[in-house]
This record gives structure tokens, sequence and C-alpha cells, in this order.
């Protein structure tokens, strides 16, 4: 989700700094920080003419399994005064680079499509931790009725997200064949930034079963996301329980779906699917099925992993 070839074997691996951990922020902060985490920004929607007139935005297309998408390239010292870092705790989530993750669950989505397993069509989505979007713009393309972008900065929506969005619907990808969905021009987009312990409290479709929903959200059997898309979302331990409660909450029961794209391990870090994939079965709401697995040695394993209530 930052400047990035488009050759996606050419994608970096997780990285939390270059060089030495910058004063105070050694790689314990990930499961007990040592000093509090700067206060949270507030969750809000951000709207389309929002978007950032001040950082350099370019285009270039990235190639997925014979599905050519646009994803744009910003200077992260443009958008955040510093450079050459994945992660600040509490300030950046590394929403500028394009992760592997988001180009093997775009694969996934494609292949659970052709094989009769998944249809976006119609379908409410909402893509956690989004950065350049690119799931839920396929989504879109795929007939989706209304699709909900999450990141953690506003400053990612308004410089990266909102500007790919707008320039994949306005330029349908030409490899879009016609045994595919038509691309729907009159999808929803929104666009909403905040943390997972927040958000839920402004996102539009939430259930209504203890999650403290505010009048005007959808309640009831038509509360709830159809399509729940996450890529590299789960490398920080302290998060995922949170993370977790936000996915049951945002989730249509019975019939949603979570589709998880993610590292086996993020090794110096602590996360990974695994360590989320304990939480869910512990918990024992969900049930999990990995669907893809990647070992490609452009990073260590990756894999892509659907949950839905059981």
């Amino acid at each position: 989700m930052e400047q990035q070839p488009s050759n996606s074997s050419k994608m970096e691996t997780f990285r939390l700094f270059d060089g030495n951990p910058q004063p105070g922020f050694g790689l314990n902060f990930l499961e007990s920080p040592e000093k509090p985490f700067p206060a949270l920004p507030p969750c809000v929607e951000i709207l389309p003419s929002q978007v950032s007139s001040n950082v350099k935005y370019t285009v270039e297309s990235v190639d997925i399994d014979g599905i050519t998408l646009i994803k744009g390239r910003v200077n992260t010292k443009e958008v955040f005064a510093f450079s050459n870092l994945d992660l600040v705790p509490g300030k950046y989530e590394g929403g500028l680079k394009l992760w592997e993750g988001s180009v093997d669950l775009v694969k996934t989505l494609q292949s659970e499509m052709q094989d009769g397993k998944l249809s976006l069509a119609g379908k409410r989505v909402l893509e956690l931790g989004c950065g350049h979007g690119l799931p839920g713009i396929f989504a879109c393309l795929m007939g989706s009725s209304s699709v909900h972008f999450q990141d953690f900065n506003a400053e990612v929506l308004q410089s990266l997200t909102i500007p790919n969005v707008n320039a994949n619907i306005q330029q349908k990808p030409k490899s879009i064949g016609t045994d595919m969905t038509e691309c729907n021009t009159k999808t929803e987009t929104r666009f909403f930034a905040g943390d997972w312990s927040e958000v839920q409290n402004i996102l539009p479709y939430v259930r209504g079963d203890d999650c403290g929903i505010n009048s005007d959200q959808e309640v009831g059997n038509g509360g709830g996301y159809d399509v729940i898309l996450m890529a590299e979302t789960v490398y920080a331990i302290y998060a995922l329980p949170t993370l977790y409660q936000l996915l049951k909450k945002c989730l249509t029961s019975p019939h949603g779906v979570v589709y998880m794209a993610a590292k086996k391990h993020y090794f110096g870090v602590g996360g990974g699917s695994r360590r989320f994939l304990s939480i869910v079965e512990k918990d024992g709401v969900l049930a999990s099925t990995m669907v893809a697995e990647i070992a490609d040695g452009s990073s260590n394993l990756r894999e892509v992993w659907k949950f839905h209530f059981k």
C-alpha cells in the first residue's frame, strides 16, 4: 500500500522498520506496549469529495490472473511527513503499501466465483484495513450493491483508496469478460476511517444484537455485511481480539462470509493467520476453512481463510 512495483513477485515482505527500530518503538510494543499509544484518531466517514489535492497520485496497472486492475502510487513522506516506514504505532498502519495478501485475496475471490462457491453480485461488502482497496474494487466490478472501505488512516483513504476506486470504476478493466457479472456502475461506495475498537459505531450495516447500534443503523435480520474482506490485517497480536469482535458485529447471520488473506507467521512481530485462527477456534462461534496456500518464494508462507457462522 505504498510505492510498489506492479509485478506481485516483487512485492516486499513485511518490514516494521528500516534499519534499527525508532526510539521508543521496540518490537515488544506489539504484544504488551510499555508506553501508551497515541490517542486514537476519531472515527469518521470520508466523502469522495475529500480526496487529497496536495498529494501527487500516479497510476500503474497490476495484472492478477488475467484481470488488470489500476493501483495508485503516492509518496509516504508527502502524506505523513515521514518515509521508509511500513508502520508507526497509533499513527500509520501501512495502508500506502500494496501487500502480497491483497493480490492473493483477489485471486481467491476470482477462483471462488469461477467454482460457484461465491457470488458478489448484489451483496453488501466491507473491506477492513483496505489500503489500496483492490479486493473491494474487485467486488465493485463484480456487481456488489454496496462496497464500504475501512482504513485506520483517513489520509490513506483520501490520498489512495478513493482515487483507486474512481480510476477502476471509471475505466472498467478490459479483461473483465462477458462470462463474469457486468460492472455495476451503481455500486454504493463509502469510506470510513478509524480504529477497529470504535469504527462499528459509524458503519452503516452492523448487526443489532449486543452491538450498541445507533438508531439509524441496520438491525435485525437485514443487519450486517454479506461479505467481509481483509488482507494482511492480523500482524499485530494486540489487535487480534478487537478485530475478531468487529467481524462478529459486522457479519450477516447466518449466511455471511469472511475472506482473510495473511501470512502464516509475521516473523519478528508475532501475529499471523494461525494466531488469529486460535482466537476463532477458542470462541467457537465461527467455522473456518483454508481455501488457498501460497508458497511462491516472495515471502514466508501465505494463506487465505474463509470464516462463517456455525
